[in-house]
C-alpha cells in the first residue's frame, strides 16, 4: 500500500500473490526481527534505497535505525530472498519486497496483532488502561 492507502503498483503483474505458508517467518532473524519488519514494512509501500529507508521508517514508527543496523539487516534479508536489489542509475541501490518477504511479513504482523490484542485486552480488564 502506498501513503494514501492504496495498493502499491510496485508489485510486477505476473508475479503470484505471497502466501503466508510459504513464509521464511521473521522469527529465524531472531533479535534482528525488529528491524527486519521495519524494512519490510516501509519496502511493502514500494522500492527504496538506504536512506529513504531510514527516513520513511522514522516517520512511521518512530525509529531512526543506524546505518550499520540497516545495512547489515538488508544484508541478511537480501540472503533470505525476502529482498532484492532493484537496477539504479547512480550510486545509490534501491531494494523492493519480494514474495518470499512480503509472505514473511504478513505471518510476522498477524503474530504481533495477536500479542498487541491479548497485552491490551488484559491490561484493559485488570489495569483500565488502554
Amino acid at each position: 500500500m502506498n501513503q494514501a492507502g492504496e495498493p502499491s503498483a510496485d508489485r510486477s503483474a505476473g508475479q503470484p500473490r505471497p502466501r503466508a505458508d510459504q513464509a521464511g517467518a521473521l522469527e529465524t532473524l531472531g533479535r534482528s526481527s525488529g528491524p527486519a519488519s521495519l524494512i519490510l514494512s516501509s519496502l511493502a509501500d514500494g522500492a527504496k534505497h538506504g536512506y529513504a529507508l531510514t527516513k520513511d521508517i522514522e516517520v512511521f514508527a518512530g525509529v531512526r535505525l543506524a546505518p550499520g543496523t540497516l545495512y547489515e539487516a538488508l544484508s541478511r534479508l537480501e540472503a533470505q530472498g525476502m529482498i532484492e536489489a532493484v537496477e539504479s542509475h547512480d550510486r545509490r541501490r534501491p531494494y523492493r519486497l519480494t514474495a518470499t518477504g512480503a509472505a514473511a511479513l504478513s505471518t510476522y504482523l498477524e503474530a504481533q496483532r495477536k500479542v498487541a490484542e491479548v497485552g491490551l485486552r488484559r491490561l484493559a480488564g485488570s489495569w483500565a488502561l488502554a
